[in-house]
């Protein structure tokens, strides 16, 4: 590591030789023409003189100017328009140099008679500006010409016999560099035939290489039809997932296959590299129709940097990715915690081995076990903590209640307890849509997650805490996604509960990277709630898959009616009854305005349910929790702390259980 970058720290690269040689004969050519441009009648004997005793100096000068310009860092063929900006620099560097040079070492005297003697002679003023305009236009025009070269060869694109047609979906930047990539890897096998955009402006353009933009997305099936392309690419990273539906709807609708590129999250994961190599077959989540999110996790998460971050359930499926979101912005420690042997195992193994994070320090551990967790957090002394460890399997948690509320509600209690005894400056619970006036035992365990939170935050003054609800992540432990993609690998049938059934979704990166800013905005007391975009009938979700992997549905794989389980709701919602948006300074962040709960009660709350779970009695627990939870059973009497004016549900003017606002 150490060797690499002192390498990289070397103003020319082991490459650079014929640039360098390239230069410098250029240095002197142009430096050779300004004095015969000059002189139009040849070269006076002095001034001749001058140039043949400054010539080496040029030469020599230019290319060290030039190298501490970073002008041999870089091959010529990837010259771009900062490049062109360091060589206008680097030249008028080299002539102020020049001009110095002559006037302070004088390379050429002659004798004038007495008593002035010895003169130096003058560098006549307009050679240097000559020289210096001579010196843009060849160094520009060989960067230009050298790059031409490579993104097209001097004989031109030919591609071979057979090659496939294709048609690119976007004529911007992404469009331009997927193009660029296609005419110098001729072993690609493709001709590219046109663009698509929906730009107006760019409507009948000829965009590059005598390609036209030849309609919008809306237009899809009459370009189609009209060029007949073997294959379509859609080129626009931040492409909304409603745009990816229509051109794969068109598509399919004429057996056109089409492919994308990554999207800005997987651009921001893989960190680049060959833009042709990263296209891909389209994939479910591209085509939710939510808009993406283009947030810099570096800028966004730049208060986790140089401090001791603590994630729970770190091998699970939102901490893993917490955790490697985490550790691109440099905390001083990452403490990865999850009682699962292997999803610790593996999710350190990535860190460490893949992702160079050796600051990461697993710990094994259950975030139930309160005397464990002060051992953790004496030793590490997290700065902030994402609680992410939960359980999400709704029917799994149906046959389980008393597990349910243990990992869930009184987990995160004791997390939260823990948190503030040891000073931690921000915990972060990630909750979810189930939470909201729920109906399973899993979201009302999550809804007392979020009142731990919210009464710890009373307690301890020197932590802000705040809860993150969103609804459904792509692919994550209990997604209906892998279940689909199961089911249609096996050849069906495709069960869904209820065909007017929706649920939010949303992906993975983009989910955790909102909780982060989220954890950026966390005042105290805060629920924070993702904007998850239009909710999505889960029968499509289906059918979208299924003709994803080529087969109809009904006809090839088959979709099962199975009916709603238990507790299972037809829509998820975002916000309580008792519950207001509000906006906050981040984009897709909302806040949910709501009474204060009472601290006394949660506490008075959490020692009745936590009798319940000691005793092990799963019937009473799962109906007190669920009428705790859905605001059916009256507050304790005791007087609430602070507080003095009882809380309305704005809707009904009924008193919220166990909540007060402050007078």
């Amino acid at each position: 590591m150490r060797r690499r970058s002192r390498l990289a720290a070397l103003p020319v690269h082991r490459h650079a030789l014929p640039q360098i040689v390239v230069d410098a004969g250029l240095a002197a050519l142009a430096y050779f023409l300004a004095f015969r441009l000059r002189f139009d009648e040849g070269v006076p004997t002095d001034y001749q003189q001058l140039f043949e005793n400054t010539i080496s100096f040029v030469v020599i000068g230019n290319v060290a100017i030039f190298a501490g310009f970073g002008l041999y860092r870089h091959w010529m063929r990837y010259s771009s328009q900062r490049e062109y900006l360091r060589v206008g620099q680097a030249v008028v560097a080299a002539v102020l140099a020049l001009v110095a040079y002559v006037a302070v070492v004088k390379p050429k005297e002659i004798f004038v008679g007495y008593p002035r003697g010895f003169v130096p002679v003058p560098l006549p003023a307009s050679v240097p500006i000559i020289y210096g305009l001579l010196m843009l236009v060849f160094l520009g025009a060989v960067r230009y010409a050298v790059r031409m070269y490579f993104e097209r060869p001097l004989g031109g694109y030919r591609p071979r016999r057979g090659a496939r047609s294709v048609l690119i979906v976007g004529a911007g930047d992404g469009g331009r560099l997927l193009l660029r990539e296609i005419l110098r890897n001729p072993d690609l096998n493709m001709r590219p035939v046109g663009f698509v955009d929906d730009d107006p402006r760019k409507q009948g353009v000829r965009i590059d290489r005598g390609l036209d933009v030849l309609g919008t997305t809306e237009d899809l099936s009459y370009v189609l039809e009209d060029v007949e392309p073997d294959e379509v690419l859609i080129a626009i990273p931040s492409a909304p997932g409603t745009l990816r539906a229509r051109v794969v709807r068109a598509c399919r609708e004429r057996g056109v296959r089409v492919r994308t590129m990554p999207t800005v999250f997987e651009l921001l994961q893989t960190g680049g590299g060959r833009f042709i190599r990263q296209v891909r077959e389209v994939r479910v989540e591209d085509v939710l129709g939510r808009e993406p999110v283009r947030m810099e996790i570096e800028s966004t998460g730049g208060y986790l940097t140089g401090r001791c971050v603590l994630v729970t359930g770190a091998g699970g499926s939102i901490g893993s990715e917490l955790c490697r979101q985490i550790a691109r912005v440099g905390p001083s420690r990452l403490v990865v915690l999850d009682h699962a042997e292997d999803n610790l195992f593996e999710i350190t193994r990535e860190l460490v081995e893949d992702r160079h994070a050796l600051n990461t320090v697993a710990v094994l551990a259950d975030c139930k076990e309160e005397e464990r967790m002060r051992e953790v957090f004496q030793e590490h002394r997290p700065t902030v903590v994402f609680h992410a460890a939960a359980y999400k399997h709704v029917g799994l948690m149906e046959e389980n209640p008393v597990e349910a509320v243990r990992n869930n509600a009184i987990a995160t209690r004791v997390m939260s307890r823990v948190a503030g005894d040891t000073g931690t400056k921000v915990f972060i619970q990630v909750s979810t849509d189930k939470a909201v006036d729920p109906a399973t035992v899993m979201g009302a365990s999550k809804a007392l997650a979020e009142w731990a939170a919210e009464a710890a935050n009373a307690r301890y003054e020197d932590t802000a805490y705040a809860s993150v609800r969103f609804g459904n992540v792509l692919n994550s432990s209990g997604s209906v996604v892998p279940i689909f993609r199961r089911q249609i690998e096996a050849g069906g049938p495709v069960t869904v509960t209820d065909p007017e059934m929706t649920r939010f979704f949303m992906t993975i990166p983009e989910a955790v990277q909102l909780v982060i800013r989220a954890g950026s905005l966390a005042q105290g007391g805060e629920v924070f709630v993702l904007e998850m975009g239009e909710p999505v009938r889960i029968i499509d979700l289906a059918e979208d898959m299924i003709r994803f992997s080529g087969l109809e549905p009904g006809r090839d794989i088959a979709i099962d009616i199975v009916g709603r389980r238990p507790g299972e709701k037809l829509h998820e919602d975002l916000f309580n009854a008792y519950e207001h948006p509000e906006p906050t300074p981040a984009q897709k962040i909302l806040r949910a305005r709501r009474p204060a709960v009472d601290p006394a009660w949660v506490e008075a709350t959490f020692d009745r349910i936590g009798l319940l779970v000691l005793e092990g009695d799963a019937a009473g627990l799962a109906t007190t929790v669920s009428e705790l939870a859905t605001g059916r059973m009256a507050a304790p009497a005791a007087e609430p702390r602070r507080m003095e004016a009882p809380a309305l549900d704005p809707e009904d003017g009924v008193e919220l259980p166990g909540s007060r606002t402050a007078s």
